[in-house]
């Protein structure tokens, strides 16, 4: 029978998810930084977003927030931004709701940034009433069918 030699299994390495309770310090964008919102997950640690500057971006996920911070689409980020690559940029930091609310408060974000919608903004939706998504039967339609 072989010898467990590591510190634990599975369990272990899910560990607890202790950065969800505590405030953090805000962080704002530093020069080669720039906010951007999560078009899409696109897998193997990489997602498309679009940066506040308007130019859209593959982003990697640095391995320290790989399976640690759950990035989604809508999300607000914080992304480093490449001098040989414009297209692409990395993963700093991932915002809670509360901080990107805040950010949008303090004007870092543009007011037309969508928040908290899981598709990122510039996606319009025409019919927002209510009803638009139902269709209602008679009776007579079910006795048809």
């Amino acid at each position: 029978m072989p010898k467990n030699k590591g510190k634990g299994g599975k369990n272990r390495k899910r560990g607890k998810n202790e950065a969800d309770d505590e405030k953090r310090e805000l962080v704002f964008k530093e020069d080669g930084q720039e906010y951007a919102q999560v078009l899409r997950m696109l897998g193997n640690g990489r997602c498309e977003a679009m940066c506040i500057d308007g130019v859209k971006r593959l982003c990697h996920i640095r391995g320290k927030m790989h399976k640690k911070v759950w990035i989604a689409a809508g999300d607000i980020i914080l992304v480093g931004l490449r001098d040989y690559q414009d297209d692409k940029a990395d993963v700093i930091l991932k915002y809670m709701p509360d901080e990107a609310r805040l950010l949008k408060a303090y004007s870092e974000l543009p007011e037309n940034t969508r928040l908290n919608e899981g598709i990122a903004g510039g996606l319009d939706e025409e019919d927002e009433g209510p009803g638009d998504d139902y269709i209602e039967f008679e009776d007579e339609d079910i006795n048809k069918l």
